[in-house]
């Protein structure tokens, strides 16, 4: 769950494709995410295989409980076979989401191909090292870890201005926003929830057509119309394998061969993907920047050539107007915003 508490060192993490590749790449882990905004057969075709499902929603107390009952049949499983940790610190539970699936992939690919014989890396280490332990401490030997700490927080910076001491009026019931992990594991479909006692069941999924995504879409369905209708309150990335280097290889293949038409629509595919790339490196870049100095320096501006007052008072008008829009929409936190 994630909130905004960072007393424990780890800061919020932003449901972006970019982002979570961003960490895959600290990891070495050469496995990529992208945003679904449909769970259609034809939209998931091209991102295939596709290792796992990490599902952002907004966290009820009572959310996501285990149901025999329902159509998917899901269940604890005491006697989960793969890896999962719980999360015991706010804030952490992107990075859980993650490590949750990468535990429970076999093999796990690896970037580290120059490493010495028999050397292994940080995450193999993590891995191995909580091999046996009960959920409660291997999430507390996950979240111990500095160094994964640092790759978790390296695009999600603590603020660079503090309000503590200020006395300002806080927001008692925030909307929480927690990640979880949908994959599959021994022929079943499995949620690894951190906050949960023991990983979910969601039962096997039949062989052939779409496998365990057909199950996992319709316990992600499900889950989705607990929600009132219409709520946004979600978001979806696969974590699948980076297809840029296949794509090359074919493309290198069809000039080859000298045929122009495919050449060119695969040519086409190598370039939105590495334009996706681009797009991710500079909006990361944009995140790790500390824009204060900025700031001021458009505010000194602004000053000196008398518009700043005018559009202080513009938006203190559109701060108003946002105030009642809230009120008369029933919302919380509209006092605080007019505070």
């Amino acid at each position: 769950m994630s909130g905004e508490d960072d007393s424990s060192g780890w800061q919020l993490t932003e449901s972006d494709p970019g982002v979570f590749t961003e960490l895959l790449k600290s990891l070495g882990v050469p496995l990529i995410c992208d945003d679904l905004y449909s769970l259609d057969a034809s939209v998931l075709a091209p991102l295939a295989p596709i290792h796992a499902l990490i599902f952002l929603f907004k966290w009820l107390p009572s959310s996501g409980e285990p149901d025999p009952s329902s159509t998917t049949g899901s269940q604890y499983d005491p006697d989960f076979p793969g890896f999962f940790a719980h999360q015991v610190v706010n804030n952490a539970c992107a990075t859980l989401a993650v490590l949750n699936a990468l535990g429970n992939i076999t093999p796990l690919p690896s970037t580290s191909t120059n490493r010495a014989p028999g050397s292994t890396s940080q995450l193999e280490d993590l891995f191995a090292f909580t091999t046996g332990m009960d959920p409660q401490t291997r999430g507390l030997a996950v979240t111990s870890a500095d160094w994964l700490r640092e790759a978790h927080n390296a695009l999600s910076p603590p603020s660079a201005i503090s309000l503590d001491g200020l006395d300002l009026p806080r927001e008692t019931e925030k909307d929480a926003y927690h990640f979880v992990v949908y994959l599959p594991v021994n022929g079943a479909v499995y949620e690894l929830d951190g906050l949960k006692r023991e990983p979910i069941r969601h039962g096997a999924w039949e062989e052939g057509g779409e496998g365990w995504i057909g199950k996992a879409r319709e316990v992600i369905e499900a889950r989705i119309a607990t929600y009132p209708a219409g709520a946004l309150e979600f978001s979806l990335l696969a974590l699948h394998d980076d297809n840029l280097p296949a794509l090359q290889a074919q493309l290198e293949q069809l000039q080859a061969a000298g045929d122009t038409m495919m050449a060119e629509e695969v040519g086409q595919m190598v370039a939105n993907e590495a334009a996706k790339r681009q797009r991710w490196d500079f909006e990361n870049s944009l995140r790790r920047h500390n824009h204060l100095g900025l700031i001021h320096a458009l505010l000194l501006a602004m000053a000196k050539s008398g518009t700043l007052d005018k559009a202080v008072d513009g938006a203190r008008t559109v701060m108003k107007t946002r105030v009642e829009a809230r009120r008369a929409a029933g919302l919380k936190g509209a006092d605080l915003m007019e505070d």
